[in-house]
């Protein structure tokens, strides 16, 4: 439970109500006056405070603003007198959790004592997850320095506070799940659950009844009701990926619940509403399934009400540098070690094409944690079809002194010689885009002029 500090010059009064809050389970340190809370506090850390407005020494307004020095976390309820009614405004705007008037029954403060701790427990929560988002979807989906991405980014900021359908589409391996779910957790439903279903993975009845869910006898085999994932997923959000797997028949079923916000279990006569945000995915190339009849145009046009393109890595290979570092210092710190790439082997992962995007470059740094003999990385000790691969030109001369910026600054200017300074094909040739391509020319000081 919580530890409380409660204020009180009236003895009987302050020893009653700290005999209800330990019966609670709560500990409570008890305090007689200003002087002996602001003690308290400096020596404590305490989760809520319960402080009488008047006493000999001073007055609650003290007690908060001690409190919002030592412990600022906490959360404070002033007791006051019909009289301090004033006060009890000012301590709200000091940033007071609560006010209770004396004489009420002493039921009522500990409901607001219990208000209180439970608040202080859902933002401590809030907290958890917030930090779980950040070190699980920050680095490897949602942060990057690359154009493309931060476009990405700053969409799914947009995005993530509404209920919007949305459908999110790149090649296998760019992170739409990891998308799907910082969508879902920075969103109002991130209290609810996110549940992922690969439509891919399972036959068209399999499929139905893992969504929509099915009754007792409903087929062969369904000996009892079962709960679709549409309705698992209620307060929540629905990531369905390989969208473009599902069978026109279905795609009409889901159509009908996007539309009506309900469901039909397999087998029931019987409709369920369900508040459930839809997030799908898909690594295929829509728009002409729709023109073969393989996909649903109006399905295809409610699940694209804002859609999130996810690009390619070897299209932002600026990002591959954070990636990398990334994925192996997590791997590399489950084994107690610390492993750096470098400039070789960093150069090599910028030149490899990466079929797999973030996928196969997260399972490459894995394979390289876990044998990697030195400290340092070298291009020799990553995956052989990444470190023995030259695919995108030779590659520049490096000293071994080079940083990794000198040696990105060497590789661009090469690549310009080598496409006679055409910025078109230097940038497909580098796997970047235009923009990003004449940000680097920017950054590094390079043009045409000996590539000074």
């Amino acid at each position: 439970m919580a530890a409380i500090l409660l204020v009180d010059d009236e003895p009987s009064a302050r020893a009653t109500m700290a005999l209800l809050l330990k019966k609670r389970g709560h500990r409570v340190t008890e305090a007689a006056d200003v002087g002996a809370a602001v003690k308290a506090l400096a020596d404590a850390v305490f989760e809520v405070i319960v402080t009488d407005l008047r006493m000999p020494d001073g007055d609650g307004l003290d007690v908060l603003r001690a409190a919002k020095a030592h412990c600022p976390d906490a959360d404070v309820i002033l007791l006051t007198a019909y009289a301090g009614w004033e006060s009890a405004k000012e301590a709200i705007q000091l940033g007071a959790f609560d006010y209770f008037e004396k004489g009420h029954e002493p039921d009522e403060l500990l409901h607001r004592i219990d208000r209180a701790v439970a608040a202080k427990a859902l933002r401590r929560e809030n907290e958890n997850l917030r930090a779980q988002v950040r070190e699980r979807f920050g680095l490897p989906g949602l942060i990057a320095s690359s154009e493309e991405m931060a476009q990405v980014v700053d969409l799914v900021g947009c995005v993530a506070p509404t209920d919007a359908t949305l459908l999110i589409r790149g090649e296998s391996g760019t992170g739409k799940e990891i998308i799907a779910k910082a969508l879902h957790h920075a969103s109002p439903r991130s209290r609810g659950r996110f549940v992922a279903l690969n439509c891919g993975a399972l036959p068209e009845t399999l499929l139905e009844s893992e969504i929509f869910g099915h009754v007792k006898g409903a087929f062969t085999g369904a000996g009892a009701n079962k709960k679709g994932l549409y309705e698992e997923a209620h307060g929540g959000t629905l990531f369905l990926d390989e969208i473009g797997e599902m069978t026109p028949g279905l795609q009409v079923k889901l159509l009908r619940a996007l539309q009506s916000g309900e469901v039909r279990p397999v087998g029931s006569t019987q409709v369920i509403t369900v508040d459930t945000r839809v997030v799908a995915a898909t690594n295929r190339d829509l728009e002409p399934m729709i023109r073969q009849g393989a996909f649903r145009e109006d399905l295809f046009y409610r699940l694209n009400v804002i859609p999130i393109v996810l690009p390619p890595l070897r299209e932002r290979r600026e990002d591959i540098p954070l990636l990398a570092e990334h994925f192996l210092a997590r791997f590399a710190g489950r084994q107690g070690r610390a492993l750096r790439l470098s400039a070789g082997a960093m150069e090599r992962l910028l030149r490899y094409p990466w079929p797999g995007n973030v996928r196969e470059l997260e399972n490459a740094m894995e394979r390289t944690a876990i044998l990697a003999q030195a400290e340092t990385v070298e291009a020799g000790d990553l995956p052989p079809h990444v470190g023995g691969a030259v695919v995108l030109g030779p590659a520049p001369a490096l000293a071994p002194e080079q940083t990794l910026a000198e040696a990105e600054r060497a590789h661009i200017a090469q690549t310009l010689e080598r496409c006679g300074w055409n910025h078109t094909r230097a940038s497909e040739a580098l796997g970047i885009g235009r923009t990003t391509l004449w940000r680097k020319l920017k950054e590094f000081g390079i043009d045409k002029s000996g590539g000074e």
